[in-house]
């Protein structure tokens, strides 16, 4: 059987590590390109100039445009070799860190997340888009980043949004994974730049992967919320420093070498509704996690975990959570058939799938976190009224 665990070389993370960026940007030379946006590099500027003296490194700017595309890709492919960069830096959100991967193709590539806002940054790889801002293509690499270096201190300072968000990314790690494992699917691990899918053996995810996945559920309801109000006060402590581990590295790695299954899929499909257009990726996953335990008919404890989880740290639980107020059948089925299209990883699931099945999901978890809310509230609000005379 063949297994394959596909990770960063080097995963580092501590407050101000920043400061120890040019000693990375030393084991490859003397310059890199630093592919971040504007404001990213205002927030780290006075980092960056003291690790750049201490370690006699330069950082070319790249004036980076925001937008992860082909043009802007050769544009600083080109400055790269124009400046003589020996390593490539991607600081900031995803888009800036998909263009370094893009322009560095798998080598001497150093990812310096601002947010922890999803586990991307360990990846191989990258979404591609248009200049208009639309989706062009996926892109893949020959192997994951050199160095992923995480300055606790920024994720603390930074929207307490994103790290929520981050969770709801992670949250659906163990529920994909797991689903993998039971029906023993195989995910195209190790895939190398420029072969396409299925011409590339394929391999199963390994035990230490699956753990992984494990841990990421575990740390997420047991510091999920002590990091909340840790970032909320801009303060690094245990749980923050646990809740960043979780979302970016355990994550990463789960979702990479343990598999994606339905909640990334019926992520996908809710794109097609203008609503959630306004949030974020982590943000949409978590209500697809909760229709992946609706499809699978998880236990009701399960399902009330995971309801409780969201509730308690701000993720959605239901489609007015997302932005979508009202929802007809019919767009309730395109929602479903991009979720099915062939090439979706919602085939991971241990049963067969069909359309009709995943709108009842989405309808079941929408009802339940509907019932969820309104049951809370009422809870609220006895609670507040104990002690009057009414």
């Amino acid at each position: 059987m063949r297994k394959a665990f596909i990770c960063p070389t080097k995963y580092v993370q501590g407050e101000d590590e920043i400061l120890n960026l040019g000693y990375f940007v030393r084991t490859f030379g003397t310059s890199a390109l630093l592919i971040a946006h504007p404001d990213d590099v205002k927030r780290v500027k006075e980092k960056l100039e003291k690790t750049a003296e201490k370690f006699d490194v330069t950082f070319v700017e790249s004036h980076f445009n925001g937008e992860c595309t082909r043009q802007e890709t050769v544009r600083l492919s080109n400055l790269a070799v124009e400046k003589g960069c020996s390593c490539t830096i991607g600081l900031g959100g995803g888009k800036a860190i998909d263009t370094a991967k893009c322009v560095a193709q798998g080598e001497n590539l150093i990812i310096v997340p601002t947010i922890a806002a999803t586990d991307a940054p360990t990846s191989h790889s990258a979404v591609l888009y248009t200049p208009d801002g639309g989706f062009d293509d996926y892109a893949y690499f020959k192997q994951s980043p050199s160095v992923i270096l995480i300055d606790t201190t920024v994720i603390a300072n930074a929207p307490v949004r994103f790290l929520v968000a981050g969770m709801g990314d992670a949250l659906s790690t163990y529920f994909e994974a797991r689903a993998n494992v039971q029906s023993c699917t195989k995910v195209n691990a190790g895939l190398p730049c420029g072969v396409r899918e299925g011409t590339c053996p394929e391999a199963r995810g390994t035990k230490a992967a699956f753990a992984m996945a494990e841990l990421c559920y575990e740390n997420l309801l047991s510091d999920g919320i002590k990091a909340k109000i840790a970032c909320e006060n801009h303060v690094v402590t245990p749980a923050l420093e646990t809740i960043i581990e979780t979302n970016i590295l355990l994550s990463g790695i789960g979702f990479e070498s343990g598999g994606l299954a339905a909640a990334h899929a019926i992520h996908d499909g809710l794109t097609i509704l203008e609503g959630t257009h306004r949030y974020y990726h982590g943000e949409k996953v978590a209500f697809g996690t909760l229709a992946q335990l609706a499809l699978e008919n998880a236990p009701e404890e399960e399902m009330q975990e995971v309801l409780e989880f969201c509730s308690a740290v701000g993720l959605p639980v239901c489609l007015e959570d997302i932005g979508v107020e009202n929802v007809t059948d019919e767009e309730l089925r395109q929602v479903a058939e991009k979720s099915c299209i062939p090439e979706e990883s919602i085939y991971a699931m241990p049963f067969p799938v069909t359309v009709e099945s995943v709108m009842a999901a989405i309808k079941t978890a929408d009802s339940m976190g509907r019932n969820h809310t309104r049951k809370a509230s009422f809870n609220a609000c006895r609670e507040g009224g104990k002690g009057l005379n009414l």
